[in-house]
């Protein structure tokens, strides 16, 4: 029982983390009339997976619960895709962006397999 309450830590930290990543990353990007709008795309969806893991961490009841860590999959896969608009106007943060989108896959795969089990 100890083990699954740390997992569910684990998920809520690792989002957080990720969340403060995406932010820290998105200071990188050069602001201009394009990028002002990618950053905050990128930043909303970046910082959203956690804060709807926490939501559902705290759901009401099962189906609440299944809503909230979908929206996570969702946020997760979606902040993947800023991450690659991203590189069109800032090539220069590739390997930042790729670690990134490379965390962003894991936890959209790790959602997903939440999901799927709760079918």
């Amino acid at each position: 029982m100890n083990e699954n309450k740390d997992k569910k830590y684990d998920l809520a930290e690792r989002t957080a983390k990720f969340g403060e990543e995406i932010v820290r990353f998105a200071k990188r990007i050069k602001t201009d009339n394009i990028t002002v709008t990618i950053i905050r795309q990128l930043v909303a969806a970046g910082t959203s997976v956690g804060a709807n893991y926490c939501e559902a961490d705290d759901a009401e009841s099962k189906k609440d619960f299944k809503h909230k860590i979908g929206i996570c999959k969702k946020e997760a896969r979606e902040t993947k895709y800023w991450l690659r608009i991203v590189l069109v106007t800032s090539p220069e943060l590739e390997k930042e962006a790729k670690i990134l989108s490379n965390e962003a896959r894991e936890l959209n795969l790790i959602f997903n397999a939440i999901v799927n089990k709760l079918k």
